[in-house]
Parts: C-alpha cells; structure tokens; sequence
C-alpha cells in the first residue's frame, strides 16, 4: 500500500487541509475521488482513518500512527528528490506569469533573487492580464501564473496565496468612511470595461444600489498603472477629488508619504484573492513544488 503514493499524497493532503473539499481543490481532483481514496486505504487497514466532523475532520488513533508513517516516507521521498536534481543539474530558466498589478506592486525584486538561489535556477518574470497567463499555462509557455482573478479552468491547479482589498483612491483627502451618495460628487477613473477588476466593482455597486452609468467618468484605462498615473496627474481639486478603486498593494508607498489618500465604502469591504495557478501535469513536479512552497512561505 506504502507504494501507492498517489492515494498517501490524498490521505496527507486531506490532513493537513482538515477538509475533504480543500483537498480536492488543492490536488486537482474531484471530492468523490478523494473520498473513495481514503476508503480504499481505510479498506486496506481494516480500520478507520477519518472521521467527518461538522468543523472538519478527525482522525482516529489509527490515523494518527498512519498520518506519522506517511510523513516519514514523504520527508525520505523529498530528500531523494533534491539529491536528484542535483545529479540533474538542469538548467532551465522557470517562467513565471503575473497579472500586471501583482508584478508591479506585489512581487518585489528580491523576491525574484531570493527564488532563484532557491532553486538554483534562473527566474523570468513576464506580465499580463489574468485570461492571457491561464492561456500561455496551458501552452506550455509558463511555469505558473500568479493572477488576480480566479479564471477557473478545468486542467489548472488553484493555490489561495494572498488576500487583496480593493479601496478608493485620490490624490486629495477625502473621508476614510465613505457614503454611497458620496460617490456621486467625485471625478472618476474606471478600468475598461472588459477587465475583472471593473466587472467586481460592478457587482458590488449593483448590492448598494448604484450605478457606474451616474457617474462622472473622465476615462478608462486599461491597467494599474495608469490608472494611478491619471490620479498622480489630475488637479488636485478638494471640492470634486479624482477618484478611482485599486489594489491596497498598489498603492502602500504612495498612500504612507502622503500622495495619495485611501478610503473604504462604510460598511462594505471589497476583498478579493489571489491565487498561484500550474497545471495538473506539474502537481507533483519537484521544482514547481519548490517555487509554490517558497511563494506560500510568505517569501513574496
């Protein structure tokens, strides 16, 4: 049973996520297939392993001294695997995607450095929108893809890394709390229309009762970038402020030394994640795995 490495991947997973769902999500594969993998090992042993809880799971004293077992063999497997890689000794160069607001404001420099001593390999970072990096994965074009927008597709793995706030920006004060009706009275700067950013915005607007449509829109941009070089730019004007919504990581720097200001809709919080994306033909290839674990260790 110990050789079939596939069904302890499952059984490890389910523990340490403490759900049978986030396993599935996290290896690739559908709930039902975890489930009959555990009942198969439970079938195996004669014994049961899990017990579902409402919070969670359980394991039984059986799959305590399992789930030690387990982890011993996993720590020998991921040994042999470094000492592999350094017979190897692949040079590659690991192609890593991000969305432009992650790439730009979210992954700094070092980062980059750190990981490549990491994996003792070179790192090429390129940008894009989410829908183009989920495509050039699945194109064999990238490694892994960090976006901000959870384009589900059915050959890709999602990782849950980081939790974003999207907040209103302006180059002037304006109260930290702020009301619908005050969305009326600002200068605004909106993302194209065909971006997730724009359509998530839309979605919350649409639960409290307002409409873009209303506004008064001075242009729409197609990235980050712009959007905070538009604000930078504008007149600083306090009785009609110019005005947009972003990532919190966009603008951290510039909100701390005073040239932008940040405020949120009271009583309404817009958070959104993002996720580290590869496809399932990597969920057990050494150096993706490295990269994700670095990446998850809060490295970046």
């Amino acid at each position: 049973m110990l050789k079939d490495f596939v069904k302890m991947e499952t059984f490890l997973t389910t523990v340490r996520e403490r759900s049978f769902s986030k396993a599935s999500a996290k290896l690739g594969v559908s709930q039902p297939a975890v489930t009959q993998q555990i009942k198969y090992i439970e079938k195996q042993l004669g014994a049961t392993i899990v017990e579902r809880k409402k919070n969670g799971i359980r394991l039984t004293a059986e799959g305590e001294e399992l789930y030690k077992i387990i982890s011993k063999l996993e720590k020998a497997i991921q040994a042999a695997e470094k000492d592999l890689l350094k017979i190897v000794d692949k040079e590659i160069t690991f192609r890593i995607g991000a969305s432009y607001t992650i790439g730009t404001y979210v992954i700094p420099g070092q980062c980059l450095n750190d990981l490549k001593e990491t994996i003792n390999n070179d790192v090429a970072l390129s940008l894009g929108n989410s829908q183009m990096i989920v495509d050039e994965l699945k194109n064999k074009k990238l490694d892994l893809g960090l976006i901000e927008s959870p384009i589900m597709d059915n050959d890709l793995i999602y990782r849950e890394w980081l939790q974003d706030e999207l907040v209103i920006v302006s180059n002037v004060p304006i109260p930290k709390f702020l009301q619908t009706e005050d969305l009326q009275t600002f200068n605004w700067i909106c993302r194209e229309e065909t971006s997730h950013t724009r359509r998530m915005i839309a979605d919350v607007f649409e639960e409290l009762g307002v409409s873009c449509d209303t506004f008064n829109i001075l242009s729409e941009v197609s990235n980050t970038t712009a959007v905070l070089q538009g604000i930078k730019k504008s007149k600083k004007d306090s009785k009609k402020p110019v005005v947009s919504i972003i990532s919190k990581y966009a603008i951290a720097d510039d909100v701390k030394s005073g040239m932008l200001f940040e405020s949120r809709i009271r009583g309404y919080n817009m958070y959104r994640k993002f996720f580290i994306v590869y496809t399932k033909d990597n969920k057990r290839n050494t150096y993706i795995d490295n990269v994700v674990d670095f990446i998850l260790s809060g490295n970046c």
